[in-house]
């Protein structure tokens, strides 16, 4: 029985993925819900957050949220990631944003084959340079490429902010152990990796079918927001490493944040994702209930007795 004032949304009326905000990190609060909103309660007050307007929810340390909070964010198809300072970990997610499993059957298709498989990475690589024709290389060519890139970025980004670089030092679950700058692209990346997640899952897709990376739970994950970390995540923590900051975590959440929207990184993901898969805008027809597969592709209705006679 529902409660009163309490409503299943309609995913076919709720905002695209494209269409709501990048993420929303709260810490030291109890989240509850009023009808369609989470609420953030704390001891300066309650703040009331609309569900259909966030893509991932990032529940820091000192939070506790309420069973009917969860069922609104599952149903509202927000990813919900509980985080720390010691990085993001994923315990759960709201279900897609479609109840179509075209882009989840596409990408295992790609993955699958050899062939296929191949001319993702190449495309993603090919993101990396649109300057240039890397069309002709090989994927060990692609890879170092792609490394000197990176080196020079740092290089980069190092001598415009006045921040010594030594390079990329970090240690799983121990954040304070390394310097500012790794500190603030240990944060940022995570946020990027939990906009990534929260995309991928709402168009269906699965986070672990990966094209480059393979072999982990958040595969996908990793290769979509490795696209935009040259833009993104990288400038950002050396800006935040010159100022001498000692708050280093919410600044950079917050740099962060505002980069993905200045960026509209929200459409770009969904756009990139939709070219990686190479899926066109007429796949994305909703279906209300299964099919039945036909072989050759095609698909035959469910809810029919294919046996003949009154179906008893």
């Amino acid at each position: 029985m529902e409660l009163p004032g309490i409503r299943k949304p309609d995913l076919s009326t709720m905002p695209q993925i494209s269409d709501r905000l990048s993420f929303l990190y709260l810490e030291k609060c109890e989240i509850s819900r009023t009808d369609s909103a989470i609420t953030a309660t704390d001891r300066n007050g309650t703040v009331e957050i609309p569900a259909d307007t966030l893509s991932v929810l990032l529940l820091g340390p000192g939070t506790s949220i309420t069973h009917r909070a969860i069922e609104l964010i599952g149903d509202a198809g927000v990813t919900l990631i509980w985080t720390g300072e010691n990085g993001v970990r994923y315990y759960a997610a709201g279900r897609a944003l479609t109840q179509s499993s075209r882009y989840l059957q596409k990408q295992a298709m790609l993955v699958s084959d050899e062939k296929s498989h191949m001319e993702v990475v190449r495309k993603m690589y090919i993101m990396r340079f649109p300057d240039d024709d890397v069309s002709g290389l090989t994927l060990q060519q692609l890879r170092g490429r792609e490394g000197a890139r990176i080196r020079e970025v740092y290089r980069r980004e190092s001598r415009q902010w006045g921040v010594p670089w030594s390079g990329r030092r970090y240690v799983p679950d121990q954040l304070g152990a390394s310097d500012t700058v790794n500190q603030a692209l240990s944060i940022g990346n995570n946020c990027l990796y939990a906009l990534a997640h929260a995309v991928i899952s709402a168009l269906g897709c699965s986070p672990g079918l990966g094209f480059i990376h393979v072999g982990h739970a958040l595969s996908f994950v990793y290769d979509i927001a490795d696209l935009y970390k040259t833009e993104i995540s990288i400038p950002v923590a050396f800006e935040i490493a010159s100022q001498g900051t000692t708050q280093v975590e919410s600044m950079t959440r917050r740099r962060i944040r505002d980069e993905l929207v200045r960026q509209h990184l929200l459409e770009r993901m969904t756009k990139d994702i939709k070219t990686l898969l190479d899926v066109d805008d007429q796949d994305e027809e909703e279906i209300d209930r299964p099919a039945l597969w036909n072989g050759g592709g095609a698909e035959t209705p469910q809810g029919v007795n294919y046996g003949g006679g009154d179906g008893s």
